[in-house]
């Protein structure tokens, strides 16, 4: 029976230390402040929205809010992101994804300076971490990271696979394990013999956005499983790209859904707020 990584009980502790640390920097003059945009009503991102409100709150962060309509022309947002861009006041700039069809989401991103860009999209963000440079790391990649050093799980040697090439987990997580030493394998959708290289694992991260695809079939006897998945069932209720009853009896250790990975990526961002005044 596999250790189940709690990520609501690391993601607080990780909460917790931010919070600690915001004081400290407030009684020395220094105060972070997060900058959120929001594109129309979309209503799964105005929970994300108001959860990183909260959360900001929680540590000690200002935190600005701009809901535009959805109606919002490009150049509109463009502009509001260049007057974020030159407001020293402000340390990170976030604009919450998905965007409305008629707004370029690549120029959008490219248009927040890399120094306030605290979801690690930047393309500046981005080349840092593949070269070994100082940025920002995307959230979620980075939320895997904490889950593994603070349950105690050695990477150095281990062979990891991700399952998924996305900018926005696949490749930075895979770029992140390569950092920690491990020996990685991106799989994706066309990869062929995903069982057999699956099973080659020793730490299997998964992120392909398919609910329950992965089993036990496709499980190393005592493999880390990390899944990055959420989506919401018939019946209500949550569940991950990884069939959990199914892998969970084979798995060392295990992330739920929820309460694995997603707590980890807004304790992330308000980690990234953080460094942006350190």
């Amino acid at each position: 029976m596999a250790h189940i990584i709690d990520g609501k009980a690391i993601s607080q502790q990780i909460k917790d230390e931010l919070k600690e640390e915001a004081a400290r920097l407030k009684e020395a003059g220094k105060t972070a402040c997060l900058a959120v945009i929001q594109v129309g009503k979309d209503p799964a991102s105005s929970v994300y929205v108001n959860n990183k409100k909260k959360a900001c709150a929680y540590i000690g962060i200002e935190s600005l809010s701009y809901e535009l309509e959805e109606t919002v022309s490009e150049e509109e947002l463009l502009s509001l992101i260049r007057d974020l861009n030159g407001n020293p006041a402000v340390n990170g700039i976030l604009v919450q994804l998905p965007l409305p069809a008629h707004i370029d989401e690549f120029k959008v991103i490219q248009t927040i300076s890399p120094e306030k860009d605290v979801d690690g999209f930047h393309e500046k963000n981005v080349g840092a971490l593949n070269t070994g440079g100082k940025g920002f790391v995307s959230c979620t990649p980075a939320g895997i990271i904490q889950l593994l050093k603070r349950s105690g799980i050695s990477t150095a040697g281990k062979h990891c696979v991700v399952i998924g090439r996305s900018n926005i987990v696949g490749k930075p997580a895979a770029a992140l394990m390569l950092r920690e030493n491990a020996t990685v394998t991106i799989c994706h959708s066309r990869t062929q013999n995903l069982k057999e290289m699956t099973r080659q694992a020793d730490i299997l991260i998964v992120a392909m956005g398919r609910p329950k695809a992965i089993d036990a079939d496709y499980v190393k006897d005592g493999a880390v499983v990390i899944d990055v998945g959420i989506h919401r069932m018939e019946n209500g209720k949550l569940c991950g790209d990884v069939d959990y009853a199914s892998v969970e009896p084979k798995a060392s250790y295990i992330t739920p859904v929820p309460g694995g990975v997603g707590p980890m990526t807004i304790a992330m961002l308000m980690e990234n707020c953080m460094s942006a005044i350190r």
